[in-house]
């Protein structure tokens, strides 16, 4: 095969194309396209070629070819393509028949703009010779990741620099694909890749199994290092468990690419099952050369990649299927590119044979397989395409600045400046018109074209052939969260996954109910999935974190969603509720039922003999007492809430308060009784009475600065009961609370305390034993109920502080009146003086 050099010049003629430069007008560019002359760059150049003439353009161009012997063909290829480029740059710059650099005589053919493409480093090549001249060049090829340098001024790209990244980055997001692989070159601009965008992506969460760079070759490795180093590649991408590849890559590597099924056939690697799906950066392109043609293409079965956006020109399709070397015998290039994709060779005296079949000229284009040749414009084409309709319109703003008109009698005489290449510039930044497509073009201040990215889907035929599939557009023009359209219904899977969207996670979805925890040693995409703790939920998968439901809510069984709580307290309609208020009211009634009898033996020795007055206070105190417990039953309202504490504290310090003033009469009283005794003087009722006011008042104090301060009030306690809200009391002030307890909690000491002194007194009428008991038996149920109070949560609380009314009064009741009701009731006998009198002698 012959390699060589491609130059171009076009001239655009201003009398065919007025509706773009005007009427009248005249205007020059040139063209350059230096690269080696392979398949995929006849593609190119023929499109490019095609499409200007499809316009109407008057062109020549120019072909150089630098034969060199057969067997450095390939060296010349791969070490000397800097070499070649930086020739053809100075050539541009040189007289058509004379290569002398740095001189051109020829004013007429002095180039006005460079086109370069398709990978960035032949872009530079050019660079570093062209812009000493600030000559404007154009890459409708890849971009680099940065870009910046002394030279970014002359540079105008037709790519759109790092968009291409955003686009793969939303794609990945938008599939859901966290877990892929990645393939780069051995060469500057990929590890720019690899440490500036990498990371990007890892911050919107996705991570990478492997990165694998491609072996290079070069001058001085050795073919066997490349082959074990290309196999070492193709085996770690094959076993990886990534099912997503991002290629980034230059035009070429799509050779080495296809390599794949033949090593793995090689070396008995089954591909079955193994399938990928290849994210192919926008320099990418499906190539193959002659050798390749048979080849496997499966593998790119389902391939997505990103396109410059780009539309099918009117009557391009046909202009390329009427052309042929026959009939443009003066096109070199096209004959080159024939004899290259239909493997035949026109016959040439100066050969001693003929390699081959021979080509006749009419052999159709529509008959070569797409992996050959596409009769489609494709994005490159349509990006050099816009190039030099942007080139026409920036000089034809530039000539119409600077244009002198003369009129004369008979004609228009037109008078143009000498225009210099760097008066170009000023004139592409913020360029914008629309081209016979109807796509708006548009450049920015810096003279780069805004523009989107066509997503495309590969489809592999049977016949091994390929057709690309438009499936969206990445649109950074678009609103925000509309710039990725992806038309999903159209897209085609490898074979393996069944047509079903792939997944590529390092593991599984953590389902809800689940968060993830981090494993150590792994990639942040890699976790274990641990259920939530008690209490809290997670309703998305993979959640780094449980969360608890809002305060009325809590979690299902599940713990992926929050059920509503219910109201609850405690009510009459439930059986702890009923049981309670039954055994109050029983109480009461048994409460009433005592007092009614001692009315009814009120003149008696056993109710004289223990102060019938402030028995009857102690029953009325009892009777409130257990009354006062059915205002913790039901549903608590602002009343309730004030009187519940307060009216409790209060009838319970009276029935305390009377009951220490009964031990205190019963021991003055025996005490009294010893002769020249000084303690006869207090053994009087107003003793009695003083005790339980002075006790009551205290009490009183208590509670009404309670009700002044922090008085009790109705709250939802949303936080104690899991799946339930506790419609309560709020007690105000907890240590206002805790006050009357302990208040109380001092008398019921101080009664015991007297009343066991007062225990071995005579027992006939004396009650000083069955007030002992009725005290241990309250101080027990208040002092075991402190604890038990505080670990119950919600309505409970509220049904233990109603039991230890209800119990301690049940003792108060049953210690201190049963005992003389058996007496009145049962045993009438021993209700006589007699019987007192006996004992206190």
């Amino acid at each position: 095969m012959v390699y060589g050099k491609v130059v171009t010049t076009v001239k655009l003629i201003s009398l065919l194309l007025p509706q773009v430069l005007g009427e009248g007008s005249v205007a020059q560019c040139f063209i350059m396209k230096s690269l080696p002359i392979l398949h995929q760059y006849y593609h190119l150049g023929d499109v490019l070629i095609a499409g200007i003439m499809s316009q109407g353009f008057i062109f020549s161009n120019q072909i150089t070819f630098v034969k060199k012997p057969s067997e450095e063909l390939f060296d010349e290829y791969i070490y000397s393509t800097a070499r070649w480029i930086y020739f053809a740059s100075l050539e541009l710059l040189s007289r058509q028949s004379r290569f002398i650099p740095n001189y051109n005589c020829a004013v007429e053919n002095i180039p006005i703009s460079v086109i370069g493409g398709p990978t960035y480093l032949f872009f530079f090549h050019i660079s570093n010779i062209l812009s000493t001249y600030k000559m404007p060049q154009f890459n409708y090829g890849s971009s680099p990741v940065l870009g910046s340098d002394s030279q970014s001024v002359f540079l105008h790209w037709m790519f759109p620099r790092s968009l291409q990244y955003d686009g793969i980055l939303q794609l990945l997001l938008h599939f859901g694909w966290t877990w892929v692989g990645v393939m780069t070159e051995q060469e500057e601009n990929s590890e720019k890749f690899i440490h500036n965008v990498l990371p990007t992506f890892a911050e919107k969460g996705i991570c990478f199994d492997f990165i694998e760079r491609m072996p290079k070759v070069t001058f001085s490795n050795d073919a066997t290092v490349v082959v074990e180093k290309g196999f070492e590649t193709v085996m770690n991408v094959m076993r990886s468990t990534a099912n997503i590849v991002i290629v980034h890559s230059d035009i070429h590597n799509i050779l080495l690419l296809r390599c794949i099924p033949v090593i793995a056939e090689m070396e008995d690697i089954p591909l079955q099952g193994k399938q990928k799906v290849w994210i192919m950066t926008a320099q990418m392109d499906f190539i193959s050369s002659s050798f390749q043609r048979s080849w496997d293409l499966n593998i790119f079965h389902g391939a997505l990649s990103l396109a410059m956006h780009s539309k099918d020109l009117l009557g391009f399709r046909e202009f390329l299927q009427m052309r042929t070397p026959t009939l443009v015998k003066e096109d070199g290039f096209l004959r080159a590119f024939w004899e290259d994709v239909f493997l035949c060779s026109f016959s040439q005296p100066s050969l001693d044979h003929k390699v081959g079949k021979v080509c006749t000229g009419d052999e159709k284009l529509e008959t070569l397989p797409g992996s050959v040749f596409e009769l489609s414009m494709s994005a490159n084409s349509y990006s050099i395409y816009n190039t030099v309709y942007a080139v026409a319109h920036a000089l034809h703003l530039m000539h119409s600045s600077k244009v002198k008109y003369n009129a004369n009698v008979d004609s228009v005489n037109w008078k143009h400046w000498n225009h210099q290449p760097w008066q170009l510039h000023q004139f592409l930044r913020g360029l914008s018109f629309n081209n016979s497509a109807m796509d708006e073009i548009s450049f920015d201040q810096n003279g780069d074209l805004i523009a989107a990215f066509d997503i495309i889907g590969w489809v592999v035929l049977p016949n091994e052939s390929f057709r690309r599939v438009k499936l969206g557009m990445m649109d950074p023009q678009a609103s925000l969260g509309k710039s990725l359209t992806i038309h999903e219904e159209i897209l085609t899977w490898p074979d393996r996954f069944n047509q079903t969207r792939p997944l590529s996670l390092c593991n599984d979805h953590c389902q809800t109910g689940y968060r993830k925890a981090k494993k150590e040693g792994q990639p942040f995409c890699c976790y274990d999935c641990l259920p939530c703790p008690e209490g809290k939920i997670s309703n998305q998968k993979d959640m780094d974190f449980c969360f608890e439901c809002p305060a009325n809510q809590y979690p299902n069984k599940e713990k992926n969603g929050c059920l509503p709580k219910a109201i609850t307290y405690l009510s009459y309609g439930e059986s702890l509720g009923i049981v309670l208020a039954t055994v109050a009211l029983i109480c009461s009634f048994l409460t009433a039922g005592v007092l009614g009898i001692f009315l009814k033996y009120q003149d008696t020795p056993i109710v004289k003999a223990n102060n019938r007055k402030i028995s009857y206070l102690l029953l009325l105190a009892l009777l409130l007492c257990f009354l006062s417990a059915l205002l913790f039953i039901g549903p608590p309202n602002k009343v309730t809430c004030l009187l519940r504490q307060t009216a409790f504290g209060m009838v319970f310090t009276v029935a305390v308060s009377c009951i220490l003033a009964k031990t205190t009469i019963v021991v003055l009283a025996f005490v009294a009784t010893k002769p020249e005794s000084s303690m006869k003087k207090w053994v009087a009722k107003e003793l009695a009475y003083s005790i339980v006011l002075f006790c009551s008042l205290i009490q009183a104090t208590i509670c009404i600065v309670w009700l002044v301060t922090f008085p009790p009030f109705i709250d939802f306690d949303m936080h104690t009961m899991a799946t339930e809200v506790v419609l309560q009391c709020n007690e105000g002030s907890t240590i206002m609370f805790y006050c009357v307890l302990s208040f109380m909690g001092f008398q019921a000491i101080v009664s015991l305390c007297v009343a066991f002194l007062a225990r071995k007194l005579p027992d006939t009428f004396n009650e000083a034993k069955f007030i002992t008991f009725s005290m241990l038996v309250f101080c027990s149920v208040w002092v075991s109920f402190v604890p038990t109070y505080l670990s119950t949560k919600g309505k409970y609380m509220v049904a233990v502080e109603v039991f230890s009314i209800l119990t301690s009064s049940i003792g108060l009741l049953g210690c201190i009146f049963f005992p003389k009701c058996y007496v009145m009731l049962l045993k009438p006998e021993l209700n006589e003086k007699g019987q007192l009198r006996r004992f206190l002698k």
